[in-house]
């Protein structure tokens, strides 16, 4: 690929501006998409009569497929160049979209949101190689405050559009919204970019590919069939648990061959990597996975539509807009092992509250607790991965971030379908109603009727039952969000074991200050 040429001032001209208009339409569709469909859950459940741990597969898929893609892209990028690619993963993302609107069953959708997810995990990664490219390496801090945008307000809009989407229109709206802006990002992008010369590329493991994506996804997708199974004994529990297992343990052990792994492992050999990133996988379990569950409350206990329940969510996006500049700026100055163990302190005085919930709990209670785990969300994550990749080598500094946001995709996932599994598993242990059944046949328990009440009043007169009986199965359902938090909480402390380990001296960079601006790798996908 040309170069263009970097100006010497580092303030962003026009052209650079032009190109990072492209990269944050893209970004902000991808990072929407995480946090808009997070609200939309419950619908689902509604919509399509599944479970819980069934429609948490609309998250974990697309994290997944997210996952998967990270370390192709580089690789690709060289075989076939960044702005066809770019355009290609735009193109794939909006095909994604338009699908899931289509979608007629549960199955369906989550196919959909992983053709999604492969196309939106490659345009953050990819973005980051355009800008960097058109801005070269010495205007990066003011590139990550362009890129900062939709970072800090998809957590805030996700939400909330959702919740608008759904309550106005229906839920279709959350993915055919994707479509006008996908259009337009690739006519821009094609007038935007300049012309693409791909070059020859490192060979890509395509077998170390094969063995951990199709693991992980079969591993997951036991774990989440246990609640619905009822018993380990079941084979669509053990036997996908133990291939997924197997295919990720062939994977450890294979990755040390080749010279180009898909993941590269040897990367652990440095202490400081291995700790942030034991830190960040723990924190993003624990953090992403009851975070799903946290907009949930909302509309199933509490019986809030899904804009309130969006809305609700926002004060956790302000109170990580205080702190992730912030943060940032001390990145650089103050050692991470000096501040990310108090940002876990606020996260943790935070989620002690959602271990606490009922039926009634206070909402500026709930709301100031969102902003006080937003506020050490915000100084979490990005000193922890500058931490993990500022003593590597510069030619080791690319695959290392590879390493860091694929765990964090990974993370993510297992969040998501351990939290679901044990909410679903806590739900389906209320007791039945006799003489009850839904249109199946299956008898309705207590704390589903009483969360279908909350959705929709107006079966209490399709199910004629005492007064008393609905606010039982309520507190039941209360009490089994509050169970899964505690998990959540348990992990979240955790997380200060590793942390406690992060360095708490001042560490020497690896990574050269290029004054005669070449170009450096930087780190990817930013999720």
């Amino acid at each position: 690929m040309t170069q263009q040429a970097v100006a010497t001032s580092n303030k962003l001209d026009a052209a650079v501006l032009k190109v990072a208009g492209v990269v944050v339409l893209g970004a902000i569709m991808s990072i929407l998409d995480v946090t808009v469909v997070s609200v939309a859950l419950p619908t689902f459940q509604t919509e399509f009569g599944a479970s819980y741990a069934r429609v948490a597969w609309t998250m974990t898929g697309y994290t997944l497929a997210l996952a998967t893609v990270i370390p192709l892209t580089g690789w690709a990028a060289d075989r076939f160049g960044t702005k066809r690619l770019y355009m290609a993963a735009l193109a794939l993302f909006t095909i994604g979209s338009g699908l899931c609107a289509t979608a007629d069953s549960i199955t369906e959708l989550i196919a959909y949101r992983v053709l999604q997810g492969l196309g939106g995990g490659m345009l953050m990664p990819l973005g980051m190689t355009i800008m960097t490219r058109a801005a070269g390496p010495h205007r990066i801090g003011r590139l990550m405050a362009v890129l900062g945008i939709p970072m800090l307000l998809g957590p805030i809009g996700g939400p909330i559009l959702g919740g608008w989407l759904i309550d106005t229109a229906s839920w279709h709206w959350i993915f055919l919204i994707n479509l006008p802006i996908g259009v337009i990002s690739l006519v821009y992008t094609a007038l935007a970019l300049p012309k693409d010369n791909p070059e020859p590329s490192e060979s890509f493991d395509f077998l170390g590919m094969l063995m951990l994506s199709p693991g992980l996804a079969l591993f997951l997708y036991g774990i989440s069939s246990l609640p619905e199974a009822g018993t380990i004994a079941e084979t669509k529990v053990w036997l996908p648990v133990l291939v997924g297992a197997a295919l990720v343990v062939g994977f450890v052990l294979y990755s040390f061959k080749p010279k180009h792994p898909l993941v590269d492992l040897r990367l652990f050999a440095n202490r400081n990597l291995t700790i942030a990133s034991v830190t960040l996988f723990v924190f993003i379990i624990a953090f992403m996975g009851a975070g799903l569950l946290f907009p949930s409350y909302f509309l199933q206990i509490r019986g809030e539509s899904t804009l309130t329940a969006g809305l609700l969510m926002a004060p956790q996006g302000l109170g990580a807009m205080v702190t992730m500049p912030v943060a940032g700026m001390l990145a650089d100055r103050v050692p991470v092992g000096r501040t990310v163990p108090f940002a876990l302190v606020l996260i943790a005085a935070g989620f002690f509250t959602f271990t606490q919930v009922d039926p009634h709990t206070s909402y500026w209670l709930l709301c100031g607790s969102l902003f006080v785990m937003g506020l050490g969300m915000g100084a979490t994550m990005m000193p922890i991965m500058t931490s993990a990749l500022k003593t590597l080598h510069a030619q080791e500094v690319a695959r290392g971030s590879t390493l860091v946001n694929i765990l964090q995709q990974i993370g993510g996932s297992v969040g998501a379908a351990v939290m679901s599994v044990i909410l679903t598993n806590e739900l389906n242990g209320s007791r039945p109603i006799p003489g009850v059944t839904d249109p199946s046949g299956k008898p309705v328990t207590e704390a589903a009727l009483a969360i279908a009440t909350q959705q929709r009043p107006e079966l209490t007169q399709q199910f004629p039952v005492p007064p008393s009986l609905i606010e039982k199965g309520l507190d039941f359902a209360a009490h089994s969000f509050a169970t899964t938090f505690w998990v959540g909480f348990a992990l979240v402390l955790l997380t200060f074991i590793p942390a406690a380990l992060l360095p708490r001296r001042k560490q020497p960079s690896q990574v050269p200050d290029d004054p005669q601006g070449e170009q450096l790798p930087v780190p990817v996908g930013l999720h």
